[in-house]
């Protein structure tokens, strides 16, 4: 378990399905991911989900976000992990929109880039954030990121490729302390 100001981050679990499934199906949330809504029942879902949980990936590193209250709000991963480039990808979801806006997405993102930084030997993480999100793209500046290209297309989307590197987050502890709680 990983513990930031507001969240946590906990390894998946086979509980989360229903939850994950929810949010995968969400129309709002697929179009803040360049996606299309799963089409697939969750009886397929599930056994692919099972399958994930079952034989984890060496490139992949993904987390569920509860609350303190133990509410699970979201998912955050870290994912293309290129151990000769020393970085990798970061993703997140806020999936409950009532959390949205309350700053849990920007403390996921500390959290978790606080631990990549610490806790691994990867030195750049990056991320795709559509063109049109502005709301995400304060946030993550907020948190480090800054901007190294616009109007990437992948897939007929628009995006804006932002990154951090550990020698800028490391300038940036008097902004964010980096006192994240690694427990198990």
């Amino acid at each position: 378990m990983i513990k930031g100001q507001k969240i946590f981050l906990r390894e998946k679990k086979l509980e989360d399905a229903p939850l994950d499934y929810s949010w995968r199906i969400d129309e709002e949330l697929s179009g803040l991911d360049a996606t299309t809504p799963m089409r697939m029942s969750y009886k397929q879902y599930l056994r692919i989900y099972q399958d994930e949980l079952s034989y984890p990936v060496s490139w992949s590193k993904r987390f569920a976000i509860e609350t303190y209250a133990n509410e699970t709000i979201g998912n955050c991963m870290y994912y293309d992990i290129d151990l000769v480039k020393l970085k990798a990808e970061l993703g997140i979801m806020i999936g409950n929109k009532e959390y949205w806006n309350q700053g849990f997405g920007a403390d996921v993102v500390n959290t978790l880039t606080s631990h990549i930084f610490t806790d691994t030997n990867l030195t750049c993480i990056y991320l795709h954030t559509l063109s049109s999100n502005i709301r995400a793209q304060k946030s993550f500046s907020k948190c480090g990121f800054s901007s190294i290209k616009e109007n990437v297309r992948r897939n007929g989307y628009e995006f804006m490729l932002m990154e951090l590197t550990k020698e800028t987050w490391k300038r940036l502890d008097n902004v964010y302390p980096h006192g994240y709680i690694q427990s198990n």
